[in-house]
């Protein structure tokens, strides 16, 4: 008998934040990740809006990765009443945890000082979620193991997928009446510095692909010369390099590539700051976590004891007025917030200094700023002259390119009925609904966002 299955694309749809999607079916109605929208100002002020539909109906949300894209909303979802289990993998709900108490802390102190500079339009600025907020979140927390299939009601099940790109991180298999729904969340790259490479899915009657980098292919740099020479530009010219940095992944693997620099004589002893709280609960995850990763207990060890681990705001400052050249990491990635905007309040207009951008960088956000080659940026309220060299390697990105994409859908057997293109800017997503056109045959859709898609099962 068919059965009509609603689409529900609250985020994550013509846009590369905020992944939401929710599967309305006659059994069970399925959130599949609850993220923040982040970037341009429009984006960012769509999180205070509810979520168009009935909380009281949903069963389940289902966490591709702990990201705060994927995970940011969960507060909200409970403050308008969502009472039911929030399910992923050990280190995905342990990374979610650290990242959404970091936000609500993060949230308060912002809209403390907003309260107290008077830089808000709103009169008191509130929190975006509160840290009582997330200790109800994570009541909710239930861990469920890769590679098996669980059973949600009589015909459906869902199965986690090891998929790289961040520690604990998956793709969904989701199957409702015999049809297999595959979410990709967010996929990693072969031949990552500490994680394995994604596994693919071999079966996807309607697929959800994420096309972050839909139209690039990320260039074939050599990582480690790069910041060798780097790394000796600034002692020679006595200056500092600041890397903002996701606090999860990106910095673990930063911190491997220079431990890995000095261990070959590449670079000299030359002292690094990790200045991250985040980051540090993270590789604290690493530990936990070890099947989860290509580090060795030795390797984690060794490269934890050659970083200096920055414990408070206090030593933040004592490293800005430390004279020695010196690499600083500290989040956030995209600049748009964290301990990296003190050092570049004191230190990016200084021709001494160089930036180094590592990841992907969303639009209207500081770092894309950078990337661009902004002659002034904006902290708290205050411009602030670009002097710094600003730098840039791609290929530390922890998101598939355009042809590892198409690589991760090659095992798919079948012809999918529904293909549809999220997490990704215009440009992105038409090129890569082009390139599944021309590779493979298959029909893809751009689905916007608020979208509702019914389909016949």
């Amino acid at each position: 008998m068919n059965k009509n299955v609603n689409i529900h694309f609250l985020g994550g749809a013509g846009v590369v934040t905020g992944s939401k999607f929710l599967i309305e079916t006659s059994e069970k109605n399925i959130l599949i990740d609850c993220g923040m929208f982040q970037g341009l100002k429009e984006l960012r002020e769509l999180n205070w809006n509810n979520i168009p539909f009935d909380i009281q109906t949903i069963d389940v949300v289902l966490l591709t990765h702990g990201h705060l894209d994927h995970v940011g909303y969960l507060p909200r979802l409970i403050k308008q009443g969502y009472r039911g289990k929030i399910i992923g993998t050990a280190p995905t709900l342990a990374i979610a945890e650290i990242i959404l108490k970091d936000s609500a802390k993060i949230h308060a102190e912002h809209a403390e000082k907003a309260n107290k500079e008077k830089f808000s339009k709103h009169n008191p600025a509130l929190p975006f979620f509160t840290k009582e907020d997330v200790e109800e979140t994570l009541r909710l927390f239930n861990v469920e193991m890769i590679g098996k299939w669980v059973t949600l009601s009589q015909n459906i099940s869902y199965r986690f997928q090891y998929n790289g790109h961040i520690i604990g991180a998956t793709f969904i298999e989701l199957d409702i009446n015999g049809k297999r729904f595959v979410f990709s969340g967010d996929i990693g790259r072969p031949n990552d510095y500490l994680l394995e490479d994604p596994k693919r899915p071999e079966w996807a009657d309607f697929l959800f692909i994420e096309s972050t980098y839909g139209n690039k292919l990320h260039p074939k740099e050599n990582i480690e010369n790069t910041i060798t020479e780097l790394v000796k530009e600034i002692i020679l010219k006595k200056g500092n390099l600041i890397i903002p940095s996701f606090a999860v992944e990106r910095l673990q693997t930063l911190m491997f590539i220079l431990w890995k620099l000095y261990q070959k004589n590449k670079i000299p002893n030359i002292p690094i700051f990790i200045d991250s709280p985040m980051g540090n609960n993270v590789l604290e995850v690493f530990n936990r976590f070890p099947k989860w990763h290509k580090l060795s207990t030795q390797d984690y060890n060794a490269m934890c004891n050659h970083i200096n681990i920055i414990q408070s705001y206090r030593e933040t400052w004592e490293t800005i007025d430390d004279k020695r050249s010196k690499i600083i990491i500290a989040g956030s990635g995209m600049v748009t917030g964290g301990r990296v905007l003190t050092y570049l309040q004191q230190l990016i207009d200084n021709p001494k200094t160089t930036v180094l951008l590592v990841g992907y960088q969303a639009e209207a956000t500081r770092g894309r700023q950078l990337e661009e080659g902004a002659h002034e940026i904006r902290f708290f309220g205050k411009y602030y002259p670009v002097k710094a060299t600003i730098k840039n390697i791609e290929s530390l990105s922890a998101h598939a390119d355009q042809n590892e994409l198409l690589e991760w859908m090659s095992q798919i057997k079948n012809i999918p009925e529904g293909i549809y293109l999220t997490h990704g800017e215009p440009n992105a997503l038409d090129a890569l609904r082009l390139k599944i056109k021309h590779v493979y045959n298959w029909n893809s859709t751009i689905p916007k966002l608020l979208q509702i898609d019914k389909v016949m099962i």
